[in-house]
């Protein structure tokens, strides 16, 4: 089958740019509207395409999978995290799964670094006194942090977006700790001036700064517990930029009304796109609307990953960024 005629389908709008050449390249169907695709709409996406490229907000479930045509031959992923693909059922339906990985890892790293600051600094609770009228001139105790140069952040996953924000930490003076599955080599170990930690529990207590950045699979759902959270100091701050459903999200606004934890940034929810209510109202989160790889640069550097991903499969070859179970 010839790239042109290739019936390509996005779920959501893409950059202006991305849309543009893949009609250049594909037989491409856009969402000009933006809104998310209904599981029956979906369903339909998938029975006239011979390519689907959902983002996290599509469910591609085992059923809806299983449903499919034999003409749906890939789903190229808009997004690093393949969590709402049920890839091991596209796999036995011999349906290829691709994502954009790399792409987003500077960006996120990013916002995990300025969620740490915000909190740290009190830099949101500080902008609303302004805009409220509640500044009256500085004094000597008032709106105080807490400092980050010589404290210990706890990096949970060692990834490439762990990996990059340890580099970031660093240059802020912190003393950088983390958790992952596998000790990284001890040539990166070094470069990035880390400590490994096999047991999670041991390294929280000793943490002044928790990141969490592993993806979402069933052993990582609420791997930040009720209990987890009981074992943080009382001044710690828990920033949350991978996936929502680490977190046990009652439990988190539990603590923090409690005055059991210091603060938290979250730019992901555990049903998102609801948060709790009681950390809308609480002054030490910071909360945002997901923008972790909302930068020009990296939503376009993912939509030119989707295309290479679709046109190596067009042409005949295995993409380069093939998801695997």
């Amino acid at each position: 089958m010839s790239a042109r005629s290739l019936k390509v389908t996005l779920t959501r709008r893409l950059p202006d740019a991305v849309e543009t050449r893949m009609r250049e390249l594909f037989d491409a169907r856009l969402n000009l509207t933006d809104r998310p695709m209904s599981r029956q709409e979906l369903a339909q996406a998938m029975a006239s395409s011979d390519v689907l490229v959902p983002t996290i907000t599509d469910r591609v479930d085992a059923e809806l999978i299983d449903g499919a045509p034999d003409t749906l031959k890939m789903i190229a992923n808009f997004g690093a995290g393949t969590e709402h693909v049920d890839v091991a059922a596209a796999q036995a339906r011999g349906i290829l799964v691709t994502n954009t990985p790399g792409v987003l890892t500077e960006d996120t790293a990013d916002l995990a670094m300025t969620l740490i600051l915000a909190v740290s600094r009190r830099v949101v609770e500080g902008a609303e006194a302004l805009r409220e009228g509640r500044f009256e001139g500085w004094t000597p105790t008032w709106m105080m942090g807490r400092k980050l140069w010589g404290k210990r952040l706890g990096i949970v996953g060692m990834g490439r977006i762990g990996q990059a924000l340890a580099r970031r930490a660093r240059a802020f003076g912190l003393q950088v700790h983390y958790h992952n599955r596998r000790q990284l080599s001890a040539m990166i170990e070094e470069e990035l001036g880390v400590t490994w930690w096999d047991d999670l529990d041991a390294m929280l207590p000793r943490m002044d700064v928790i990141s969490l950045n592993t993806p979402a699979t069933a052993e990582t759902r609420h791997i930040v517990s009720a209990e987890r959270l009981s074992r943080l100091q009382p001044h710690a701050i828990l920033v949350n930029t991978a996936r929502g459903e680490l977190i046990d999200e009652a439990a988190l606004a539990r603590a923090l009304i409690e005055n059991r934890l210091g603060g938290a940034g979250l730019d992901v929810f555990e049903h998102e796109p609801a948060v709790h209510p009681d950390l809308l109202r609480h002054p030490r989160a910071v909360l945002l609307p997901h923008l972790g790889s909302a930068t020009v640069e990296s939503r376009q550097d993912m939509g030119d990953r989707v295309i290479l991903n679709v046109m190596t499969f067009a042409n005949g070859h295995r993409p380069p960024d093939r998801v695997l179970t």
